[in-house]
């Protein structure tokens, strides 16, 4: 795990507490809590999700070779 996976995964969980916050400010520490958690759970996620479409797309030369 490098820094650049650290910095993005804090990255959402900033953005989604923001956004929590600017839904509801008078959101408690708790719901405010969770949504940094699952705001930085989403990017492992997606990023996962992004590795796993990029795999199963072939290379440019090769899309009309068999």
């Amino acid at each position: 795990m490098g820094i650049l996976n650290i910095v993005e995964e804090i990255a959402g969980a900033v953005a989604a507490e923001k956004a929590v916050e600017s839904v509801d400010p008078n959101a408690g520490f708790l719901t405010e809590a969770a949504a940094a958690v699952g705001g930085f759970e989403g990017v492992r996620i997606v990023k996962e999700k992004i590795a796993e479409a990029t795999e199963q797309v072939p290379p440019a030369g090769e899309a009309g070779q068999a």
